[in-house]
C-alpha cells in the first residue's frame, strides 16, 4: 500500500478476456480513489498515469486522450482508452486518471518495436472495469457477447469496387458457423453501413 504495508489478498475472480481481476483485503481506514465515468472521454482530454515504472514509486505520467473505443488484434473484449501517456514495466496496471483526479481506466499495456514506450499506450476503461467486477463478485465469472464475425474498414477504394459513393461502413471478411452473425444472415463480402441489431441485446 502507499505506506509500504503489505496485506494478504484473496482472488475474488479472474477474466482473463478483459485482463481485469477483483481481489479482497482485509484492511480499514483505506481512502478510496474516486471513479470517473470513462465514456463521458473524449480525444484532447488531458489524463494522468501513476504508477512505478521501473521500480521509480509513485511517479506520475501525462498526457491526452488519442482515441476511445480502440480496439486491438488480440481480440480481447476492451474497447480500450488509446493515450499518449507514458507507461512502462511497473506502471500498467496502475489508474488512469482524469483532470478533475477520478479514476477513468487501468493501464493496459503499449505498442512497442523496442520493448519501451513509443508513444501508445492502452488502458481498460472503468465502466469496462466494474462490469467486470460486479460480474465476477455476483457470479465468479464474466459473459461476454459474441458476433462471431471478423470485419475490415472500408476505404475508397473498396467502397468504389461496390458502387458505393463513400467509405462509410465496414466489410464484413469472415463469419464464423453457427454463431449470431451468422444466424443474422451475414455473409463474407457484405458491406455493413448502419447500425442494427443482430440478436436481442447484441447491437452491431
Amino acid at each position: 500500500l502507499a505506506d509500504n504495508s503489505e496485506k494478504p489478498a484473496k482472488l475474488i475472480g479472474l477474466d482473463k478476456a478483459s485482463d481485469v481481476a477483483l481481489l479482497k483485503i482485509d484492511a480499514s481506514g483505506l481512502q478510496a480513489v474516486k471513479i470517473g465515468d470513462s465514456s463521458k472521454l473524449e480525444v484532447g482530454d488531458w489524463v494522468l498515469a501513476i504508477g512505478s515504472p521501473f521500480g521509480l514509486e509513485h511517479t506520475a505520467t501525462q498526457g491526452i486522450v488519442s482515441a476511445v473505443g480502440r480496439s486491438l488484434p488480440d481480440g480481447n473484449y476492451v474497447p480500450f482508452i488509446q493515450t499518449d501517456v507514458a507507461v512502462n514495466p511497473g506502471n500498467s496496471g496502475g489508474p488512469l486518471f482524469n483532470i478533475d483526479g477520478e479514476v477513468v481506466g487501468i493501464n493496459s499495456q503499449i505498442y512497442s518495436r523496442s520493448g519501451g514506450y513509443m508513444g501508445l499506450s492502452f488502458a481498460i476503461p472503468t465502466d469496462v472495469a466494474l462490469r467486470v467486477a460486479d460480474q465476477l463478485k455476483t457470479h465468479g465469472k464474466v459473459m461476454h457477447g459474441r458476433l462471431g464475425i471478423g470485419i475490415q474498414g472500408l476505404d475508397q477504394t473498396l467502397a468504389q469496387s461496390f458502387g458505393l459513393t463513400d467509405s462509410n461502413g465496414a466489410v464484413v471478411g469472415t463469419v464464423e458457423p453457427d454463431s449470431p452473425a451468422s444466424k443474422a444472415g451475414f455473409k463474407a463480402g457484405d458491406v455493413i453501413r448502419e447500425r442494427l441489431t443482430l440478436v436481442e441485446g447484441i447491437v452491431f
